[in-house]
């Protein structure tokens, strides 16, 4: 019998971390007899009509389109929601996301688009398709956008799904409405204005078939909208923030009167009845519980039969027929990955309907802790560390994963970018810094002012505090990120110098000043919400603020003495192609050394699966070149 070390257990194909989701989305029919599943193969994304109980009942292959939400319009008809990357002709400015709808007729097995026949019309919508019922008829109300005098007015437009014959269902839009709410009997009742110059919002309803101003606020970073109907279904709903506050919902009666609704439901997750349009409840992570709470007794005792069976699994809901008995969601285990359940109330069932990563189980799913550390000023700093699987978590090679937005935020469910370079033998760790949501309005406010300043030393904050404990070594430690995750990678790079070996940005953000030059092009000049928000969270007082300069990576590139990889999508609207163009000119001018990899007809969400793949690809070949795993 021969003896010696152990062969390591062969490292799990990147693929199946860097595909599309096998399953992408889940619909259960309104009536609970029928499933909408959008699978994904390599970048064909496939839509199948299944039969609960039974077989496949429609379906077609949609090819390579970029499919960000399916509907159920009625029994019989899929709302197809997609987007394009376009220059649209006689419409100013760079390429931008356009988003159009689509009609799935189930019967025929027939996909036809939405809006295009409207004359003086774009076959585009700027806010989420309206199915409602309507005398027995199925109809969507699509928030379209109408020409008046070569200017943009958002319009509603009616579409009976049997014919799709589409009319004008409202002309009272303004070029400041940003919202609409239609009620179940498909009446539009409210509207929503922001007056971007001015920073003032206004809200109107419709009473006896005219419409009135009910509400104004002055909010300079456009912090007031829409949230739905309230607990009766009738009245308004309205969220806003402001620095006194946290987000709060604020229910309004059509003549005006109103009262703020008690703290606990969080404003951007909220579920309403399908039918009714009531509020029902929301969700919000409390720590890392996922928590759905109902205002009814019975519909929280619903929930909490069907996330009963799931024990520790991160479970959030998918969709749910009208009667809510039968109930999808996706739970996520802290072992064998993602997958996509059916839960029968009535049988007392939980059908597996897939995994959402195929390939993706026990061998492949490294484990992942809750952190919490202090940052230097003593602040309270929560992340996630994946640690690789079956490693001792003592000395290990670090990458700093830092999230996007910047006000968004990690959270335990799957992750398949840090999983993916986990895989590899990399621990990884993803903080909340300062100015992630989640954490209250003072955790956000913390945030602003703090680019490139406690918002970059939170990140290396987080590794002092792992190398103090013995679980990584502090010098094989590289960052790579995102978006604001991108920035931060290059921050790490040119403002936090001394704490990492390399970095990779993925469509980061790099000279601030040009970034705000283009948006201010973009969305009605300097004194418009955007322009505000992003001047708050960087501190600066308009595009010609010196600090600008001294925060951006690309203005800073002669201090980087770390390789660096810069990867981005040629068709990113979010955060311009040229930032990393201008990041590489920068370093090659500066004497720096540089990489570079473009992703072709690749978007900021990194929508495609075959450059999702080579982003990660190249992205861990260069952090195994410059920090290896052993």
């Amino acid at each position: 019998m021969l003896s010696g070390p152990a062969l390591a257990a062969p490292k799990p194909n990147l693929a199946i971390y860097g595909q599309l989701p096998t399953i992408e989305m889940v619909e259960i029919s309104p009536e609970g007899t029928k499933l909408a599943i959008v699978a994904s193969s390599g970048d064909q994304r496939i839509l199948t009509v299944r039969q609960i109980g039974g077989g496949v009942i429609s379906g077609m292959n949609l090819g390579t389109a970029k499919l960000r939400g399916v509907e159920w319009a009625g029994p019989d008809h899929l709302l197809l929601v997609g987007s394009q990357t376009a220059i649209v002709p006689g419409v100013q400015g760079p390429k931008q996301e356009y988003f159009m709808v689509s009609d799935f007729d189930v019967a025929t097995g027939k996909q036809a688009p939405l809006l295009n026949d409207q004359a003086g019309a774009m076959n585009i919508i700027v806010g989420w398709p309206m199915p409602r019922t309507i005398d027995g008829q199925a109809v969507a109300i699509l928030e379209g956008v109408r020409f008046v005098d070569n200017r943009g007015q958002v319009t509603l437009y009616r579409t009976l799904m049997s014919t799709r014959a589409t009319k004008i269902h409202d002309l009272a839009g303004e070029p400041n409405t940003n919202g609409w709410l239609v009620n179940a009997a498909g009446e539009p009742v409210a509207q929503s204005l922001y007056d971007q110059k001015r920073g003032v919002w206004y809200l109107k309803t419709k009473v006896g078939g005219a419409w009135r101003q009910i509400d104004e606020a002055v909010t300079p970073m456009g912090s007031y909208g829409l949230s739905g109907f309230g607990r009766d279904g009738k009245s308004i709903l309205v969220w806003r923030t402001d620095d006194q506050d946290e987000s709060i919902l604020r229910e309004y009666q059509m003549d005006g009167t109103h009262q703020d609704l008690a703290q606990g439901v969080d404003q951007t997750a909220l579920i309403h009845d399908p039918v009714t349009l009531a509020l029902l409840g929301g969700y919000k992570l409390d720590g890392d519980d996922l928590r759905y709470t109902f205002f009814d007794a019975t519909t929280q005792k619903t929930w909490d039969s069907v996330r009963k069976p799931f024990g520790a699994d991160y479970v959030s809901l998918a969709s749910w027929s009208h009667d809510r008995r039968k109930v999808v969601v996706r739970a996520d285990s802290k072992t064998e990955g993602p997958g996509y359940f059916l839960v029968n109330l009535d049988t007392k069932r939980a059908d597996f309907l897939g995994p959402v990563y195929k390939g993706v189980d026990a061998n492949s799913v490294s484990p992942v802790r809750s952190i919490k550390y202090k940052a230097a000023d003593g602040l309270e700093i929560s992340g996630y560390l994946t640690l690789p699987k079956g490693r001792d978590p003592k000395n290990l090679p670090l990458i700093v994963l830092p999230h996007g937005g910047p006000q968004g935020r990690d959270t335990p469910s799957f992750d398949w970018w840090s999983q993916a370079l986990a895989s590899r033998g990399y621990a990884v760790l993803q903080p909340n810094f300062r100015g992630s949501e989640g954490f209250g309005w003072d955790f956000i406010k913390a945030g602003f002012g703090e680019w490139g300043k406690k918002m970059q030393t939170d990140l290396s904050d987080g590794v002092r505090d792992l190398a103090r404990q013995g679980i990584v070594d502090p010098k094989r430690v590289c960052i790579m990120g995102a978006s604001y995750g991108g920035y931060a990678a290059l921050a790490g790079a040119t403002l936090d110098k001394g704490v990492y070996r390399c970095a990779v940005s993925v469509a980061g953000p790099s000279d601030l000043q040009t970034m705000l030059a283009t948006d201010r092009e973009l969305h009605d000049g300097e004194r418009s919400s955007a322009q505000r928000y992003w001047m708050r969270f960087m501190g600066a007082n308009g595009l010609r603020d010196p600090d600008l300069a001294t925060i951006s990576p690309a203005r800073q590139a002669a201090k980087i003495d770390i390789p660096v990889l810069l990867i981005h999508g040629k068709d990113d609207t979010v955060v311009r192609y040229d930032q990393s163009q201008i990041m590489a000119s920068a370093m090659k001018r500066a004497g720096k050394p540089v990489s570079f990899v473009t992703l072709d007809g690749e978007d900021h969400w990194l929508s495609r699966g075959a450059t999702r793949l080579k982003m990660l690809t190249e992205a861990i070949a260069f952090v195994e070149k410059h920090n290896p795993p052993e």
